[in-house]
């Protein structure tokens, strides 16, 4: 398997990975695919953070970090949102969304981003060190169960002191 940065000519190949991916998860609105679409378009963009993985030269693996920001009264603090880490069906379960998702944590830190947040599997990405976002006093901006919202330190402290509500990207509620 080789990870890899994206580049512009795997956007509809990794539209495709998005889309089978999410095809018959319960808890999701299918449009994961088009979500990446907009964000590659925005800002928040990091062309860096998205990384595919590939198996023979086909993408099999896609992850997407993006940046966002938690706001308190007072500050505003730099962090990165996780969303989504796809693998086509035929491949999950082999390993590959976690080395997607540890590849990016070590691209990200590279980089010098501190944090990462996600709304994701409760008992899937503890594994990789997340944490529930509620311990450091960080909300998100939907009702979401506490135990699915969650964080990571990429850097030792790097949640020191920060708290607040997370602010997506717009991109994110189109």
């Amino acid at each position: 398997m080789r990870i890899r940065q994206e580049t512009k000519y795997d956007y509809k190949e990794v539209f495709n990975v998005i889309e089978y991916a999410f095809k018959h998860v319960e808890f999701t609105d299918h449009t994961e695919q088009f979500l990446v679409e907009r964000l590659r378009k925005s800002d928040a963009f990091i062309p860096k953070l998205s990384i595919v993985a590939e198996i023979y030269g086909k993408i099999v693996g896609h992850i997407l970090l993006t940046k966002l920001k938690i706001r308190n009264k007072t500050n505003d603090f730099d962090s990165l949102a996780l969303a989504p880490v796809s693998v086509l069906p035929e491949f999950q379960g082999k390993g590959i969304g976690g080395k997607l998702i540890l590849e990016s944590h070590k691209r990200a830190k590279e980089l010098g981003h501190a944090s990462i947040v996600l709304i994701g599997h409760e008992n899937y990405y503890p594994k990789f060190g997340y944490e529930q976002a509620d311990k450091y006093g960080i909300e998100l901006p939907f009702q979401v169960p506490k135990e699915n919202c969650m964080v990571i330190e990429l850097i030792e402290n790097g949640l020191k002191g920060v708290n607040g509500m997370v602010e997506y990207p717009k991109e994110f509620y189109e």
